[in-house]
C-alpha cells in the first residue's frame, strides 16, 4: 500500500513542549501525547507524519540568540531530503511576534508566504509533483504568567489574533488548504504559550479531518 507522507514544520508547538512558568530547560510531550503523533493515530496506516519541529523557529527570521532558528533557510533542505511528499503543513509566525523584532502581523504573515514558495518548487529536479500545503494560524498566546516572558511577547497577544484573518486571506490568495487553529483550540498550557494535552488532542482531531477533506478519503 502506498503511504501518503506529510511533513509537520513548525516550531515548539510542533516540537511538543511541555508547559511550565518558572523552568527554561524545554521538556518534550511523549510522543503519543503530541499533536503530531496523535496526528499519525488518527490518519492510521495509511498515511506517515514526519515531525520538523524546533523551538523558537520563526518564518523567515534569524534571531540574535540562535542562528538555527530561521524556518525559510532550513526549510528547502528539510523538503529535499523527504522526499516524495504529499502534504506539508506550515504552522509557524509565534516567534516572530516577540517584541525584539518589532515585526508586524502582516509581515510576518509574509513570512509564511515565502515558506509557501519554497514548498512549491521543492521538488523541482525530480519526478514527483509538489505536494499540497495546508497553512495553519497557530492560536492566540493566552495570559504569560513569567516576567520574562511577558517582556519577550510585549505586544504579542495582537498580533497573534491577527493571524486567522491574515493567513486565511494569504491562503485564498495563493490557492492554499488553510486552517485556523484558533478556531478550534488555544494555547492552554500553563505558561499562556504553549499547548496543554488536551490542545494538542483536539488539533489533531482537527487537522485530520482536515487532511480527509484534501485527499476525499475516510476517516
Amino acid at each position: 500500500m502506498l503511504k501518503r507522507r506529510i511533513l509537520c514544520f513548525g516550531d515548539s508547538l510542533t516540537w511538543g513542549w511541555l508547559p511550565a512558568i518558572d523552568d527554561a530547560l524545554a521538556t518534550r510531550y511523549s510522543a503519543d501525547l503530541r499533536w503530531t503523533g496523535l496526528l499519525q493515530k488518527e490518519l492510521s496506516e495509511s498515511y506517515i507524519v514526519i515531525e520538523e519541529g524546533l523551538n523558537g523557529r520563526t518564518t523567515s527570521l534569524d534571531d540574535p540568540t540562535d542562528p538555527r532558528l530561521n524556518g525559510s533557510a532550513y526549510l528547502p533542505a528539510a523538503l529535499a531530503s523527504h522526499l516524495p511528499l504529499d502534504l506539508v503543513i506550515l504552522m509557524l509566525g509565534t516567534n516572530d511576534t516577540k517584541a525584539y523584532f518589532n515585526r508586524s502581523a502582516l509581515e510576518i504573515t509574509t513570512g509564511v508566504s515565502i515558506l509557501i514558495a519554497q514548498v512549491l518548487s521543492c521538488a523541482s529536479g525530480t519526478v514527483y509533483a509538489p505536494p499540497e500545503v495546508l497553512v495553519i494560524a497557530p492560536p492566540p498566546l493566552s495570559p504569560i504568567p513569567n516576567a520574562h516572558c511577558q517582556s519577550v511577547f510585549e505586544g504579542a497577544h495582537e498580533k497573534t489574533r491577527q493571524f486567522g484573518k491574515l493567513y486565511g486571506n494569504l491562503s485564498d490568495f495563493m490557492n492554499m488548504h488553510f486552517l485556523d487553529a484558533g478556531g478550534v483550540t488555544s494555547t492552554d498550557g500553563v505558561d499562556g504559550i504553549h499547548f496543554s494535552e488536551e490542545n494538542n488532542l483536539t488539533l489533531s482531531v482537527a487537522i485530520a479531518r482536515k487532511i480527509h477533506a484534501i485527499f476525499g478519503t475516510k476517516p
